[in-house]
């Protein structure tokens, strides 16, 4: 059997998520699934993760996997939600422990968030193989953008990049966030750019210019003749300026506080207190 790739865009978060599987009835992996979240109202809604649990439903899949490639910074994770629905293991790479270390530092959290990954279903060690139903996977730790960054190679053809390299035209995900180094996002990318010139690249976001519509599949080829940022003959040191002096102008993704607090919990929300309400934080003068 060969992987079949269903994706979903959301143009709210740029976010694109995956549904891998094999055909009517297989085993599946949903990859970077996306919680709607109103930040004004602080109200979160279900329609995105609702649009993959009916791809699910109507192709009659069971749900596997429920990855992450990191703890991200844009969207909040629908992966609880989707397990209370469809079953699956929340997984995510092992570094996660250093990216909640951090994270626990910045926003205070109390001796009662565990630091040690639990909170996840399942951890990737670097290069651990595993199983969708009959498809072979394998998860490659690809550090840079964060620590914790992973991509799922699939059948050996496929790979899931997360937050490593965007469309050609786009180039590459920033290094500037606790823990980022443009450095090793660099090694990173130059390791899935060592793929087969072949290989299917899916990326977790589109950021498109006016000039053409979203799109989200690509070929190391592609990406070693024409990504601005990461070409053949680009050298680290090259990358690195352009990457440190880019990111000095961005500004802060604008659900980053309370997506990496539920993101770092495997989307989970924090404990209700005893108004049955869950809080977010809001750490001042902190980033």
């Amino acid at each position: 059997m060969s992987a079949q790739v269903a994706s979903f865009f959301d143009t709210v978060t740029n976010t694109v998520s995956y549904i891998i599987h094999a055909g009517e009835g297989s085993a599946c992996a949903i990859i970077d699934s996306v919680l709607d979240f109103d930040p004004k109202a602080a109200r979160t809604h279900t329609e995105s993760a609702d649009r993959l649990v009916a791809f699910v439903e109507q192709h009659q899949l069971k749900v596997q996997w429920l990855l992450e490639t990191h703890a991200h910074a844009d969207h909040l994770s629908a992966a609880p939600y989707l397990q209370s629905k469809l079953g699956g293991t929340i997984a995510i790479g092992e570094s996660i422990r250093h990216v909640q270390g951090v994270f626990q530092k910045i926003f205070n959290l109390d001796s009662a968030f565990a630091l040690d990954g639990s909170q996840f279903g399942h951890l990737f060690e670097p290069d651990e193989v595993f199983m969708i139903g009959d498809l072979a996977a394998r998860a490659i730790h690809v550090p840079g953008h964060t620590p914790a960054d992973m991509a799922y190679v699939v059948d050996e053809r496929l790979v899931f990049v997360g937050d490593t390299l965007f469309m050609p035209d786009l180039g590459s995900a920033r290094c500037d966030f606790p823990g980022g180094s443009a450095h090793t996002l660099y090694q990173s990318a130059q390791r899935i750019l060592s793929m087969p010139a072949d290989t299917v690249l899916y990326m977790c976001h589109d950021y498109p210019p006016a000039t053409r519509e979203a799109s989200w599949q690509t070929t190391v080829a592609e990406q070693r003749a024409d990504n601005i940022h990461l070409h053949d003959g680009t050298s680290e040191a090259e990358f690195v300026a352009m990457r440190t002096t880019r990111d000095a102008t961005l500004g802060m993704p604008t659900l980053i506080l309370p997506a990496i607090q539920v993101n770092i919990r495997a989307g989970h929300f924090p404990e209700a207190e005893n108004n049955g309400v869950a809080y977010l934080k809001l750490p001042l003068n902190a980033l």
